[in-house]
């Protein structure tokens, strides 16, 4: 009877070979990228044949290391599905969010998504670090970024980086609309952790007066500051939306500043996706702009 090889290389073998990447495979499994190396090295030691071509770069399939892949992957999604089968989990799907996406976009749209998916279980880890697929047993995944993103995944752009800058009507109102650089220089300004401030300024050729101002750590702060009526903010024109249409904020001038990183909808790609996941991924693909 054939030995079975090492399991642990067989699973950094299908890994690595999702994203042609040590480095990325070993973020997913939460091991170094020297350990998933060792693993694979220690894998081909067994087999007596040469999975991977190392390049500068990355790493490409061997024509043996190709074929091996293909049956490697079915047998790990052989065995998920196995256990899936043997704890199902129907209806529930894990989509990991920043906090700010989280309070300023996806609870506000929530009850749309209940009311057309009321089977499903919507649960929402809302993180600044990056989450891993198989390591945070997430589904879905919404984060804002500039591709490439690798192989592995499968990526939609749903929201173009347009920045604007938005005051509740109480602090502006003794100026009239749009405010003048004067006004816009002097105000007082909300920082979160992009400080996009300065480039704003640039853009508009307008002279940053200082003034008081106040530094948080995240954007859904500085909306909240901003409708409390503390300052000027800086967001994403679609996080503002529903507090512009609602008449709780206005934008004070009408100059926008594109940004390097938009927001996208990432899934695993070639992972068999159930229906509830399948359906919560084209929801959120639904309200991609139309101009995306």
């Amino acid at each position: 009877m054939t030995q079975l090889p090492p399991l642990n290389g067989l699973r950094a073998f299908d890994v690595a070979g999702r994203h042609l990447n040590f480095r990325a495979a070993a973020e997913e499994m939460g091991v170094t990228q020297g350990a998933v190396a060792q693993q694979v090295r220690q894998l081909e030691a067994h087999l007596g044949v040469k999975l991977f071509e190392r390049l500068p770069k990355g790493l490409a399939f061997t024509a043996a290391g190709r074929g091996y892949h293909t049956l490697v992957a079915t047998a790990f999604d052989d065995l998920r599905a196995a256990t899936e089968t043997l704890r199902p989990e129907p209806g529930k799907v894990l989509v990991s969010v920043t906090p700010t996406f989280a309070a300023k976009w996806l609870m506000p749209n929530l009850p749309e998504f209940s009311a057309a998916h009321p089977e499903i279980d919507l649960a929402v880890l809302a993180t600044e670090r990056v989450s891993r697929f198989h390591g945070d047993g997430i589904d879905l995944a919404i984060r804002q970024g500039k591709p490439p993103f690798g192989a592995a995944l499968e990526v939609v752009r749903i929201f173009r980086q347009e920045i604007i800058a938005v005051a509740s009507p109480a602090l502006v109102g003794g100026h009239s609309l749009p405010l003048d650089p004067e006004a816009l220089s002097c105000l007082p300004k909300l920082h979160d952790a992009h400080g996009l401030w300065p480039a704003f300024l640039r853009h508009l050729n307008v002279e940053d007066r200082g003034g008081r101002g106040l530094r948080l750590s995240q954007t859904a702060l500085a909306m909240d500051a901003a409708l409390s009526g503390q300052g000027i903010a800086l967001v994403s024109s679609f996080l503002a939306t529903r507090d512009i249409a609602e008449g709780r904020l206005v934008q004070v001038c009408p100059d926008t500043l594109p940004g390097e990183h938009d927001f996208y909808l990432l899934a695993e790609r070639g992972a068999k996706r159930g229906s509830a996941v399948q359906a919560t991924f084209d929801w959120f693909a639904s309200k991609a702009d139309a101009n995306v």
